[in-house]
């Protein structure tokens, strides 16, 4: 093997290694979703707990990403290779957020457990289901450069959208009928709103496995469903 052989060698093992270490860490933060709503679901407060400490290793693995990403960029690279770069940093940063989320979801969880069960956890739990799989979803259209699959995700978060706008009509209704629900029927909309940022994120990830793809070419326009506007809690 000659050097030139072996340096291009070592460039793409270092490529595989941040794509995979990307992979992984969006791996847990979808792990980390599910045990969160699982978490609401058991009235966990232990596991909850477990969960809020957990998002400590996610942010320990953007770190090391970004670290690679210096490592690989100060090596001159062309102009694909730049853009593998670029992607991984955004969606990694776009996956610590969606751990920061599912943390938040568990660490309200316990708040929750303090008043009696409501029945729009199960609403929650369906909010949650789809922004796992439109995580799981976008992270194998990222590790395969599949754009249709990209493309078919984002078009997917007018679900969330909508099942989020649902949700929180509900919940609003419910506090109007019972004013001992508000407290917790509060936290179930600040849940849901960490659910849809969720899903907002898928969508950001799928962006940008277009622009690893197809460069500068625009992105098809995309449909958006919430419309609870500023009566959304942030």
């Amino acid at each position: 093997m000659t050097m030139h052989d072996h340096i291009v060698k070592s460039y793409d093992d270092e490529q595989r290694r941040l794509l995979d270490e990307t992979l992984r860490m969006g791996e847990m933060a979808a792990s980390q979703l599910e045990a969160a709503l699982d978490v609401v679901q058991r009235r966990d407060d232990k596991a909850a707990e477990r969960i809020i400490a957990n998002d400590e290793a996610i942010d320990a693995l953007e770190q090391e990403i970004s670290h690679d990403v210096m490592k690989l960029a100060l090596r001159g690279p062309m102009a694909r290779d730049l853009r593998e770069i670029l992607a991984a940093i955004r969606i990694a940063s776009d996956i610590e957020r969606v751990g920061d989320y599912a943390a938040n979801v568990a660490k309200r969880s316990t708040a929750l457990n303090l008043a009696p069960p409501l029945p729009h956890v199960a609403g929650l739990h369906a909010l949650g289901t789809l922004a796992v799989a439109q995580l799981r979803d976008v992270l194998a259209a990222y590790r395969d450069n599949d754009v249709e699959l990209a493309q078919r995700v984002r078009a997917r978060d007018a679900e969330i959208d909508t099942a989020y706008t649902g949700l929180f009509r509900e919940l609003l209704t419910y506090m109007m009928e019972d004013a001992r629900s508000i407290t917790a029927c509060t936290h179930l909309l600040f849940m849901a709103k960490n659910i849809e940022r969720i899903g907002d994120h898928a969508t950001n990830i799928a962006e940008n496995v277009w622009f690893l793809v197809k460069g500068e070419q625009p992105l098809p326009p995309r449909e958006k469903r919430d419309d609870t506007n500023t009566a959304s809690p942030v």
